[in-house]
């Protein structure tokens, strides 16, 4: 059996690498070619070219990026092509991963599978039409995503969430983080102002904002702020002077630990103010209430609010099918509500609790790891119908 599969970014990565794993235990034979990173390498796949030089976000990056994506798009079409696997996967990322879907498409008949469905339920539905008419399987990390696939013309198969698999920290592991940074039994909030250099400097000033709001009114707060790795430095630099001393966890300087230092902090704090994504479903695993605050550039804002279909983007609130996750999106991200809001969350915390342990519990914990759900999902598909 022979897959070509591709991804462009760590979370990606991850998918890939779990999927890989799953078909290599339930077909041994499985040969592996395609781009993706370390993970994924570490599967058995020898990677095309770099999986980061394929990594874009937003209107105005893949603008300025579109001639080098665009070749890379054709130069990946072709090598599948020439590869003639049983079936192309494609993780993610759909500005490079369904371009090269449609060239596939338009000179073979290779089944190809996509991996993460779009999110045709918040925002420009069409693209699940256009979407079939070159994919024909999608693989979908959120359990109210198969209809809106399906009614397209695609198959979809709900294989659950690869956060329910991550591990989270015990409760004595949160009790020795709040001890080694001597923050003994003061209510402590995260500061997680996003893992991208354009979403920390947007957001780093207004969450500042917020601490300082925050500290003024309750000056026994402890303020944490886990830095991503790729923004470390950035983060150290815009909010070393934040009111209240914050805590800034660098994980250049927790080196192998920094993933177990990052589960403390979430365990251990009693409040979080995240940027919008999947960091909401982190918080969720380890039972951390939470505010949402985002904002973007003028032209993706302009873009996206005109045609959002959903009230909340919160993914908490969209799979609990509640709305006890407040958000500040947009213009609406302004740092006196928010404070306002984190103040009221750290008061009254349960309602978002029964909220987090539902999500957690419809994406699929307790069951079939999420790699393995998928790779059967792929060779069911493989298989055809019955």
């Amino acid at each position: 059996m022979r897959v070509f599969i591709t991804a462009g970014e760590p979370s990606g990565d991850r998918l890939g690498a779990a999927l890989m794993n799953g078909l290599r235990d339930m077909a041994p034979d499985v040969q592996f070619s395609g781009i993706g990173g370390d993970l994924m390498i570490g599967e058995g796949l020898d990677s095309l070219f770099p999986m980061d030089e394929i990594s874009v976000m937003g209107v105005a990056e893949i603008l300025r990026r579109y001639g080098a994506l665009r070749a890379r798009v054709r130069q990946t079409a072709e090598a599948v092509i020439a590869a003639a696997p049983d079936v192309l996967i494609t993780v993610d990322l759909p500005e490079f991963s369904l371009r090269v879907a449609r060239l596939v498409r338009q000179a073979s008949d290779i089944r190809i599978v996509h991996y993460v469905a779009p999110t045709v339920w918040a925002w420009r539905p069409g693209r699940a039409a256009r979407m079939a008419r070159h994919v024909d399987q999608v693989l979908a990390l959120l359990p109210f995503e198969p209809p809106y696939m399906e009614a397209a013309g695609m198959r979809c198969d709900f294989v659950g969430h690869p956060l329910v698999t991550e591990p989270v920290a015990t409760p004595d592991e949160a009790a020795r983080f709040r001890a080694a940074h001597a923050i003994a039994d003061r209510p402590v909030a995260l500061m997680l102002p996003g893992s991208r250099k354009s979403e920390v400097a947007r957001l780093a000033p207004i969450f500042g904002e917020v601490a300082a709001r925050l500290y003024a009114r309750r000056p026994d707060l402890r303020l944490v702020i886990p830095a991503a790795g790729p923004v470390a430095q950035m983060v150290q630099d815009l909010c070393a002077g934040w009111a209240g001393d914050p805590v800034i966890l660098d994980p250049r300087e927790a080196g192998d630990s920094a993933p177990a230092q990052k589960r403390a902090a979430f365990g251990a704090a009693d409040v979080a103010l995240a940027a919008s994504g999947t960091v909401s479903l982190e918080l969720a695993a380890a039972n951390t209430p939470m505010v949402i605050g985002y904002d973007m550039g003028w032209l993706s804002r302009q873009i996206i609010g005109r045609l959002l279909l959903v009230d909340t983007v919160t993914l908490v609130n969209l799979v609990s099918e509640t709305r006890t996750v407040p958000e500040f999106i947009g213009r609406n991200c302004r740092p006196g509500p928010i404070a306002d809001a984190l103040l009221a969350v750290l008061e009254l915390p349960q309602a978002q609790s029964d909220a987090m342990q539902l999500t957690m519990q419809r994406l699929g914990r307790g069951g079939p790891p999420p790699g393995q759900r998928a790779a059967w999902a792929v060779l069911d598909g493989l298989r055809g119908p019955a």
